[in-house]
């Protein structure tokens, strides 16, 4: 599902709402999602996950085209750990 289809969704799920208020709140929340994870910080909601960010540490990598060695710098990706209701509602226990 992409964003797009999410917000159509949710649209059309919520009548009294026009799409571009559902729009607004679909991306306010991703902002600070992004945003929280930006500063460092984890990111729960209950039931659904948490996201968080995992750091990388520096090490040797390889242009492919070249051959090259060459140096990676440290850096964080972000991680999402599912959560007991979502683990639950996509095994149906």
């Amino acid at each position: 599902m992409t964003k797009s289809e999410l917000i159509l969704q949710l649209a059309e799920a919520n009548p009294h709402l026009y799409q571009r208020d559902v729009e607004k709140i679909v991306s306010t929340i991703f902002g600070h999602i992004a945003g929280g994870l930006a500063r460092g910080d984890r990111v729960e909601l209950r039931g659904f996950g948490a996201f968080s960010t995992k750091r990388r540490g520096p090490r040797q990598g390889r242009n492919p085209r070249t051959g090259v060695t060459v140096q990676v710098p440290e850096k964080s990706a972000p991680y999402f750990k599912s959560g007991k209701g979502l683990r639950a509602r996509i095994n149906k226990d």
